[in-house]
């Protein structure tokens, strides 16, 4: 392999190393996504491989090329959590020892999984605040340690391994689709993808989605190289990268594919979708490149798009969660700071004047002042209807409380999202 830069034939290599032990994912067409965008939309199920994503392509690549000595030496990374499973899962399939660092953000679920993928091989150690923490201190240790470091993304090994996910979309399809949504985080994936395809197939489109609150990826397109961005939203943790990698940059500034930026409350209603209409459990960054499909990506209509569902490592705990995004997303869930007078009936009056006969009260905290003669509650209100709000805001414009609306973008969403 290039020490630079990946081709297709690292790709066709990599599919021969792990053959027989990554088995092809599952090629499913969505009927639901199809009717809602007029499109032939396909789901290409990492989700369904024993690591629950395609991680464990990049991290079989680049452990089977390593020299007995390295092998020996052992290996350490640093994951948001399906890396981690990826190169336990290498490991324990190679009989390679491994030190796995995990931000303090990543789910239980996936602590959990990379334990058992790992087995007698593996090694936890949970370190940082995010996946960029992590990563530094497992860098630190392989300086110090001598073992081998396995990037989640930024390696020609990795990169070529993830660019069989494309491989076999295009044969198990039988043909090349009219265009290909690949969710983006490291760049990993997006750059295996465009390996493969700017080789064979040229003309296919290609779209990578980011998470809104972590475009790492464009941030490095608009500034001519990888740089670290300022704040991240660690929500879709499989997508929440501060920086991408410098050999994924190389690959994908070359060929400049579309990028959407995907809004994390959308992803949170697509998440609920594919899990009550189409039984498919995904975690946040497997439901990026679905999503964007909503995001207008200029496709024509009819046309056959393939949606990479990169991993369903979602802890279940998290849905509670994921529901109060959604409805937040959708206009449907509004909190409210409402000052009520401190005598019998107040909340009844509140109800009575203020809701909508398809409206509820989610929430009310209601701080009791003794020496005040009014007290102040955080109100969560659940819509019928998204539409329902304007005509909400005016009857509570019409009562004795004084009422402040908490903004989504307010410190204060961090106590009830």
């Amino acid at each position: 392999m290039s020490a630079e830069r990946p081709t297709a034939a690292d790709v066709v290599a990599a599919a021969n190393r792990f053959a027989g032990v990554i088995e092809p994912s599952p090629l499913q067409r969505n009927d639901r996504l199809s009717r809602r965008y007029d499109l032939d939309v396909w789901l290409k199920r990492e989700d369904l491989l024993k690591v629950r994503s395609y991680k464990g392509r990049g991290a079989y690549n680049l452990l089977s090329e390593l020299s007995a000595e390295q092998r020996e030496r052992g290996v350490v990374c640093a994951s948001a959590g399906n890396h981690g499973q990826g190169v336990a899962f290498a490991c324990a399939s190679l009989g390679i020892t491994a030190r796995v660092y995990l931000p303090r953000t990543t789910p239980r679920q996936k602590r959990e999984r990379v334990a058992t993928l790992g087995g007698k091989y593996v090694q936890i150690v949970v370190d940082g605040e995010t996946y960029d923490e992590a990563a530094a201190a497992a860098c630190a240790h392989a300086e110090a340690s001598g073992m081998t470091l396995v990037p989640a993304f930024d390696d020609p090994r990795t990169i070529a391994g993830q660019g069989t996910v494309i491989k076999e979309v295009i044969e198990q399809l039988g043909h090349a689709p009219s265009a290909v949504v690949v969710p983006v985080g490291g760049g990993g994936l997006l750059a295996g993808t465009l390996v493969w395809l700017r080789e064979n197939h040229p003309d296919v489109t290609v779209i990578g989605a980011e998470p809104l609150g972590a475009t790492s990826m464009a941030a490095a397109l608009e500034h001519g190289g990888p740089v670290d961005l300022d704040h991240i939203d660690p929500f879709v943790d499989g997508a929440a990268v501060r920086k991408v990698g410098q050999h994924t940059y190389d690959v994908v500034s070359e060929w400049e594919p579309r990028l959407v930026a995907v809004p994390e409350g959308q992803i949170c209603v697509e998440m609920l979708d594919l899990y009550q209409s189409d039984g498919i459990i995904s975690e946040p960054a497997g439901a990026l490149a679905a999503t964007a499909l909503g995001l207008e990506p200029g496709l024509e209509p009819g046309s056959t798009v393939v949606c990479i569902l990169s991993g369903g490592n979602n802890d279940v705990s998290r849905y509670a969660e994921i529901v109060e995004r959604a409805l937040v997303h959708e206009g449907r869930k509004h909190y409210f700071l409402v000052e009520f007078p401190q005598e019998p009936g107040a909340l009844r009056r509140f109800i009575d004047d203020v809701l909508g006969p398809d409206d509820d009260i989610t929430l009310f905290e209601y701080v009791k002042r003794n020496n005040r003669e009014t007290g102040p509650a955080l109100v969560g209100v659940e819509l019928g209807a998204p539409e329902n709000l304007e005509a909400m805001v005016k009857r509570m414009n019409t009562v004795p409380h004084r009422i402040e609306r908490v903004p989504p973008d307010s410190p204060l969403f961090m106590f009830v999202v």
